[in-house]
């Protein structure tokens, strides 16, 4: 579905049948348009033959319930993935894909062994959230925060997703607010250095995962194009611009990255007042063994001894394969 040949349909009609048929789709969470009431019955008619918003995707629910993940398929016949995971703090998170693959490449990383196929359109972004938007309004639910750390690299397909994030924000949109809203890049630095100068003030994450070019590069092979230094003088001058807290996203591999030793370089890198920490328990996908709880605890503590700002991320759906990838790899 294309939003500008919407409003080319629309063209014609006063201005406010456009607000109207934003507002059912994202706020209405209606299923077809024949449940926009508010509109006339022959653009209803107009808009289910053009632009159909049926969601064709299956679902697969965590044995605590508080994961839920989706297999899109899209109209080419390529699939892609989304998450809801549901906090204890009623926070409702959905994790987003905005590639099909991945040119990243990054070995811990099932969506980047099966390669890149193409960029996801910007109705194909939003079609994840409204998915998810639609099932947690059964439950007299709503989405509170979009991340998109799902498949794909954000940054290698800005265009796209920054006007997906401008109708997540939207007051005829999702009204999502833009605090609510993250992206996480592998370091991008031109996606960085163009995200500071957007108005929004959506929340930047760095995954980071190594305290050193030598490991980075091994698990991560843009670090060759967009290493450490060159991504944490983007963050900085980022920070300078926007005064915003950048968090770096540190994933814990057995025997890899997870050493005292790692741990005292990354203290290093991270004494920077808006700079924090979050340590990711790994969902392995068959490469990479999970460092044991024990190992995280201390690896934690030494940069909170450090006055390191530090937090751990809430495991989420290993029993339904819910890391990013693994899913569509297998499909």
């Amino acid at each position: 579905m294309d939003f500008k040949e919407i409003r080319e349909l629309l063209k014609d009609q006063p201005k406010y049948r456009l607000e109207q048929a934003e507002k059912s789709l994202f706020q209405g969470l209606i299923n077809n348009w024949q449940e926009a009431i508010g509109l006339p019955l022959n653009i209803r008619k107009k808009l289910d033959e053009e632009f159909p918003i049926e969601i064709s995707a299956e679902t697969f629910v965590s044995k605590d319930k508080n994961t839920i993940k989706t297999l899109i398929a899209l109209e080419d016949g390529l699939k892609v993935e989304a998450v809801l995971m549901r906090h204890e703090d009623t926070r409702n998170t959905i994790c987003v894909s905005s590639q099909v693959g991945c040119p990243m490449a990054c070995s811990f990383c099932a969506t980047g062994r099966m390669g890149f196929k193409r960029n996801l359109e910007i109705w194909e972004i939003l079609e994840q959230i409204l998915f998810f938007a639609r099932y947690l309004k059964k439950v007299n639910e709503k989405i509170t925060n979009v991340v998109f750390m799902g498949m794909g690299e954000p940054f290698m397909n800005y265009k796209n997703v920054m006007t997906a994030i401008k109708i997540l924000n939207d007051k005829n949109g999702f009204n999502l607010g833009a605090r609510h809203i993250s992206i996480s890049t592998v370091g991008v630095v031109e996606g960085i250095e163009r995200l500071e100068n957007e108005e929004l003030q959506i929340n930047l994450a760095i995954s980071l995962h190594a305290p050193d070019n030598k490991t980075r590069s091994e698990i991560m092979p843009a670090n060759k194009n967009y290493p450490i230094e060159k991504i944490l003088k983007a963050v900085d001058k980022y920070i300078k611009k926007t005064n915003r807290r950048v968090m770096f996203e540190y994933l814990m591999l057995k025997g890899v990255n997870d050493s005292d030793e790692h741990a005292k370089e990354l203290i290093g890198l991270m004494k920077k007042p808006l700079y924090f920490v979050n340590l990711i328990a790994y969902n392995p996908t068959g490469i990479y063994d999970p460092s044991p709880a024990s190992r995280i605890k201390k690896f934690k503590e030494i940069l909170e001894n450090a006055g390191i700002t530090v937090t751990q991320r809430q495991e989420f759906g290993q029993d339904i394969e819910g890391a990013c990838g693994q899913l569509a790899t297998k499909n």
